[in-house]
């Protein structure tokens, strides 16, 4: 008997499939929760993931350090999250802001940085974009966004990005004068290893004032797509080829002892064998 495989991807958000009222949650950090969603989540991808490499960090860190910052990605599994953790917290230092669907089935995330959208009706998911102009402004954190709105299958194409990102960016600018955007691709692949890699590559920078700010709402949407889904494919290119020697290392698992074994042997080197 042939098993049916659920659907894995629909269209439609969570919270309007549930049709449940939830009210909107922000983000409830303190230092000791903080230490330990670091240490939890950080141990989560090493205990799945045999390394977890990214290049690009500079466009971040070459960025005035007074102007706000919103990272966004594609979003195709469970990890995207995490490893959002991990970049903001490990990398550049800074405490995690993102917004999560269905926060009340996973409360403690809130203790992490995570904040809760409603998009059951545009009143509710109103709120959450307003507290991401509130917090992006706060310079001790990140703001990450996945603008798609909705889990999609992994190198989706065409990417198409709801509304919200360009609104919080606008609104950010009209603000406080300026925000910097920068696109991640988030790829997990197999190389070498029996585990996969997290690969992460950060885009350009787009530095955003008011001087240079789209005033329409799509025009911005799709200039920040285009953004993303080039960082994405120069990402796809480099794995096809398996160029990873630009790329930083977070960590890397130490070999298996049969790995040790494999690379002994192919060092050894025999000496020819002599005719009979």
């Amino acid at each position: 008997m042939v098993a049916t495989e659920e659907q894995l991807y629909s269209d439609i958000p969570p919270t309007k499939l549930r049709n449940k009222e939830e009210k909107f949650k922000p983000a409830k950090t303190s230092k000791f929760w903080l230490w330990v969603a670091s240490m939890f989540f950080f141990n989560m991808l090493q205990n799945r993931f045999y390394a977890f490499r990214y290049k690009g960090a500079e466009n971040y860190f070459e960025g005035a350090p007074d102007v706000p910052v919103i990272l966004f990605a594609p979003h195709s599994n469970w990890w995207d999250g995490i490893v959002f953790y991990n970049i903001t917290h490990r990398i550049f230092h800074k405490e995690i802001r993102l917004m999560v669907e269905e926060l009340n089935r996973f409360p403690l995330l809130r203790r992490g940085g995570a904040y809760s959208v409603n998009k059951k009706s545009p009143q509710s998911a109103m709120k959450a974009l307003q507290y991401s102009v509130d917090v992006v402004g706060d310079l001790r954190n990140i703001l990450c966004i996945f603008p798609q709105g909705i889990i999609r299958p992994p190198h989706y194409r065409p990417i198409e990005f709801q509304t919200g990102l360009a609104y919080i960016a606008q609104n950010a600018v009209k603000r406080y004068g300026k925000v910097n955007l920068i696109p991640l691709a988030l790829d997990y692949t197999f190389f070498r290893d029996n585990r996969p890699e997290v690969i992460v590559e950060f885009g350009k920078r787009i530095e955003l004032n008011r001087d240079n700010l789209p005033k329409d709402r799509k025009e911005l949407t799709h200039k920040l797509e285009k953004a993303m889904e080039d960082v994405c494919d120069n990402q796809a290119y480099e794995i096809s080829h398996g160029d990873i020697t630009k790329y930083n290392i977070l960590f890397k698992q130490h070999l298996k002892w049969y790995r040790r074994i494999e690379q002994r042997l192919k060092s050894i080197d025999l000496p020819p064998v002599s005719g009979v």
